[in-house]
């Protein structure tokens, strides 16, 4: 992006407070529901990809994946431009002049991919009108909040996350961006019967890249080598993406990375070293109470 409107951005994000709004009862950033009659009215076309998570549960990483294998694995191509840019976020609003996610969508030619956080019941509706295939991108849930914790510390466009004793309250309640954990993978999960959405699951990602590189491969319709794959793979590895500036968000204006860094861990566990045994105690019995009988099961340890 031109530095110059990078600093016009900059400028804008030091006196940005960040509000929050509600749609359906989801808390949704403030520019996001003012501008929600175009993102719901957003029109889908029928080769496009969308990637669908609950924030922090590794959606740049699928980004990347995705976007390589439509790629062939040719890093170079990967690197075209921020992953940022590559995949609009059509439920993100942010400053001018920077585009938001669904004027980015409308400019690029086809096949695109796409993200989204929105629980299913918020997806614009023509996704399903056009049987857009989805690739929905799941972390166990304490790893998911430790994360979230330490981006909205950093994300000048989110608000701020306060102690992490009043974080681990309002994650659980779901009041933060994006709503209540619970409900978003578990409305995903049960839509898998009637549309086209691949489930991918973080901790099988981190346990065998390349097999879980492959199912995604497969439902995207591609046909690569063992060698293609493998590069995907290497590519796409924590390291990798760590030190790559299209996809570590060091040229994001909205990031202050002095505080932490936007690829920070990239482990399954990291919640240990967060979690009193209280809070631990808390959490599971809430989980058990929202996801009994749901069929869906996480892993919060390898």
């Amino acid at each position: 992006m031109d530095p110059a409107v990078m600093e016009e951005i900059a400028k804008k994000m030091e006196s940005f407070e960040a509000t929050m709004g509600h749609i359906e009862g989801v808390p949704l950033l403030g520019s996001t529901c003012d501008a929600w009659d175009s993102i719901y009215n957003f029109q889908a076309r029928g080769d496009d990809i969308l990637i669908a998570t609950y924030p922090k549960a590794g959606t740049t990483w699928m980004q990347e994946i995705v976007d390589l294998i439509l790629q062939e694995g040719d890093a170079q191509k990967g690197r075209r431009a921020p992953t940022y840019i590559k995949v609009p976020f059509i439920d993100m609003v942010p400053p001018k002049p920077m585009p938001s996610g669904v004027e980015l969508a409308q400019t690029m030619k086809s096949p695109r991919v796409l993200k989204t956080h929105l629980p299913i019941n918020l997806l614009p509706p023509s996704f399903w009108e056009k049987n857009v295939k989805v690739v929905y991108f799941a972390r166990n849930a304490k790893d998911c909040m430790v994360s979230y914790y330490y981006f909205q510390k950093i994300n000048k466009v989110l608000p701020d996350p306060g102690t992490w004793e009043n974080y681990f309250s309002a994650f659980l309640s779901g009041h933060v961006p994006w709503g209540i954990w619970f409900d978003h993978v578990i409305g995903w999960w049960k839509a898998m019967d009637k549309h086209q959405i691949l489930f991918i699951f973080y901790e099988d990602m981190i346990e065998d890249p390349m097999r879980e590189i492959r199912k995604v491969m497969k439902f995207l319709g591609k046909d690569l080598s063992d060698g293609v794959l493998e590069n995907i793979k290497y590519h796409t590895s924590f390291q990798a993406m760590k030190e790559n500036p299209m996809t570590n968000f060091s040229q994001h204006p909205n990031m202050d990375q002095t505080i932490s860094l936007f690829i920070r861990k990239g482990t399954v566990g990291d919640w240990k070293t967060h979690f009193s045994v209280a809070q631990n105690i808390i959490f599971d019995e809430e989980y058990k109470k929202k996801m009994e009988g749901s069929g869906l099961n996480f892993r919060t340890e390898l």
